[in-house]
This record gives structure tokens, C-alpha cells and sequence, in this order.
């Protein structure tokens, strides 16, 4: 199928499509024509990519995993668990940045709350030079 048929069946963008055929994750046969020839493999592909980066994880990632991945329709899953180690990396990496958003919200709720609810200030002190609504 060419590629409009099958963002439409994948609900993925031309645009993006293209962006993961760059990027190694997606390669689609081409016509005499030159276009792009896509087939129903390529929607478990395309479906396993859409997963891993929910999964927080960057394309440079997927492109070495993803060869390595059984898709059963329903779930992803290695092939072996000598995948294990670099699942387990980003698992690591992404409870890192978790833990890094948490601090600054609580850094952040400590400001919030250190405010002085605001009333009869004078509009000039709440607003730093060229902020001014």
C-alpha cells in the first residue's frame, strides 16, 4: 500500500513516517516509480515504534531495540532477555528525570505558598520592567 493509505491506517503522519524511515526504524520497498510501498509488517512496525516512544524511549534507542522486539498484536516484547540490561538503563534514566520533575514541583509549591495572597498592591511592584500585561 502506498504511503497515504497507510497513514490513514496507522493514524501516523506522512510527515512522521518519513521521520522514521530516516531515522532507521522503518523501511518501506520502493516502486520503479519511486514511491514508497508499504506492507502489513510494516503496521506491526510502525505500532511497536508508537509503543517504545510512549515508553519514553528516543528513536536512536528504538533503532536498536526494535529489531530485537516480538510484537503479538497486543503487547511488545524482547526477543530474549539479553535485552534486559538496556531496558533496564532506561527504565533508570526515565525514573531519574521523574525524580528530577518532583524536586522542582516541590521547589516550585514552596514558592506558591511563600507568596503573599495579592490585594492592595500596587500594580508597579508585581511586574518586572517590560512584563507588564
Amino acid at each position: 500500500m502506498r504511503m497515504g493509505e497507510f497513514s490513514r491506517l496507522t493514524g501516523v503522519s506522512q510527515r512522521l513516517l518519513r521521520y522514521y524511515e530516516e531515522q532507521g526504524l522503518l523501511q518501506p520497498s520502493r516502486r520503479p516509480s519511486g514511491y514508497r510501498e508499504f506492507t502489513e509488517e510494516d503496521i506491526a512496525t510502525v505500532r511497536g515504534i508508537r509503543m517504545l516512544l510512549g515508553a519514553g524511549l528516543s528513536t536512536t534507542t528504538i533503532a536498536g531495540l526494535l529489531p530485537c522486539m516480538v510484537d503479538d498484536g497486543q503487547t511488545l516484547a524482547p526477543a530474549c532477555s539479553g535485552l534486559l540490561p538496556d531496558l533496564n538503563r532506561e527504565r533508570d534514566r526515565i525514573n531519574e528525570a521523574v525524580a528530577g520533575l518532583l524536586a522542582a514541583r516541590e521547589k516550585l509549591d514552596a514558592i506558591i505558598a511563600a507568596t503573599a495572597p495579592t490585594g492592595g498592591d500596587a500594580p508597579e511592584v508585581c511586574y518586572a520592567a517590560g512584563t507588564r500585561p
